[in-house]
């Protein structure tokens, strides 16, 4: 990376201040053109910015961070300026004529972290998640990766793996010395605690769900009253509710936040047998589809009918005339409110169960098929009778860490990770 490169990496304008990012090896003497000359090293400098003919832009805080110790491992620059749009144009257009400069792609700072070995990838992964963050469980679970949690487990277990790879080569090649013995063939017990630390990371709930919500389902007979549940918990009219039967003919998402827990929440078709209309049939096939997939069911309908580990919902409580017939489930009246509360918190109680516990590493789908990559070859080295083919093992299980955090077969997703990033980050 010899080009310098510039964006606009705050929000958008107009805004209170507007930050420039300027990286790479440029930067020194782009801002020294702007500012007259480079400030102190990490300390903010008021500075009147210039253009090349000596007019006046702008006066607002210069920034100068020698590489490698920098954000993104070179030299970068940063300008504090007034965050009205003509500033900030006036500014990119002085940068953009300056030789060897261009501005940013997408993602582009962070990619630059990454490749001068400032963050691994499962950091820049959590950077991803924390930009796309809207509820305090998401947050907190990014930043477990961002701050390189995951990656410091993951040099922890390779330093481990690397001498048990010692141990097993030692013993293979030098097996005739006699200060080297068989102590490779103790290289299984220092393995296990890492396989079990895994196997415990793994067996907690995916990222996924924290990211798409816990899929909810809202499923019963025609006219149980799902869609008008299904709009009282979205907090809007987003179903079409009637006395008719059959009114709800597809499946209708919509995601809500419920004090802090993402949830999907979906409305499906009345599920019965003998339905001679084809598009209703097809809206029951969805609604099987949408069962098959769901992570909790609140189901309005006969306890007999209900899928495993559905919670049961007693609907329309308040059509119930004279003595009321006990029903299995909450009963819940849309129309007054009745046992919404009680609800909230059953429904809200089985979602969290499902998400990954707080303050833990949530694994998302490409940590959890590389450490059950790393699983199968510890457990394939531990229990090898070979030692040749016990180190083969190792190797594929450093092979497996290095991806995990980018140090090598990791440059098909490169680009697909760093293009979700905004210009400027």
């Amino acid at each position: 990376m010899t080009d310098t490169v510039f964006a606009l990496s705050s929000g958008a304008l107009p805004a209170g201040i507007a930050v420039v990012r300027v990286s790479g090896p440029q930067a020194g003497a782009a801002l020294k053109a702007l500012a007259g000359s480079l400030p102190a090293p990490r300390l903010a400098s008021l500075r009147s910015f210039r253009d090349a003919a000596g007019q006046l832009l702008d006066e607002g805080l210069a920034l100068w961070f020698p590489g490698p110790a920098s954000a993104t491992g070179e030299d970068l620059a940063e300008l504090h300026l007034h965050g009205g749009r003509a500033v900030v144009a006036a500014v990119l257009a002085v940068l953009d004529a300056m030789d060897g400069m261009r501005a940013a792609q997408a993602g582009e700072f962070t990619r630059r972290a990454f490749t001068h070995g400032r963050i691994d990838l499962a950091q820049a992964e959590g950077l991803a998640d924390l930009l796309v963050a809207e509820t305090e469980t998401q947050r907190r679970a990014a930043m477990l990766l961002a701050e390189g949690g995951l990656g410091r487990k993951a040099e922890g277990w390779r330093a481990v793996v690397l001498h048990a790879s010692a141990l097993v080569e030692a013993e293979l090649d030098l097996s005739d010395e006699d200060d080297v013995g068989e102590s490779g063939r103790g290289f299984g017990a220092l393995l296990e605690p890492i396989e079990t630390e895994v196997r415990g990371l793994l067996a907690h709930p995916p990222a996924e769900r924290l990211k798409d919500g816990v899929r909810v389902v809202l499923a019963g007979p025609p006219n149980a009253g799902k869609s008008s549940l299904f709009n009282v918990l979205v907090g809007r009219q987003a179903a079409i509710v009637t006395e008719i039967a059959g009114t709800t003919r597809d499946r209708i998402e919509a995601p809500v936040v419920l004090e802090g827990v993402p949830l999907l929440l979906i409305d499906t078709a009345g599920l019965h047998d003998m339905s001679a209309d084809p598009v209703e049939a097809i809206g029951i096939a969805r609604t099987g589809e949408a069962l098959a997939e769901a992570d909790l069911v609140l189901w309005l309908g006969e306890p007999d009918a209900a899928p495993p580990s559905a919670l049961l919902v007693a609907s329309k409580a308040d059509l119930a005339s004279g003595v009321k017939v006990a029903r299995p489930g909450i009963a819940v009246s849309a129309t007054t409110g009745e046992g919404l509360a009680a609800l909230r918190i059953a429904l809200l109680a089985r979602a969290r169960a499902l998400l990954p516990p707080p303050d833990t590493l949530a694994l998302n789908a490409r940590h959890r098929a590389i450490l059950n990559e790393l699983c199968d070859a510890l457990a394939s080295a531990t229990t090898s009778p070979d030692l040749l083919i016990a180190a083969e093992h190792l190797r594929l299980a450093r092979s497996a860490l290095d991806a995990l955090v980018g140090r090598s077969g990791v440059e098909d997703m490169l680009d697909a990770l760093f293009g979700t990033f905004c210009v400027g980050k």
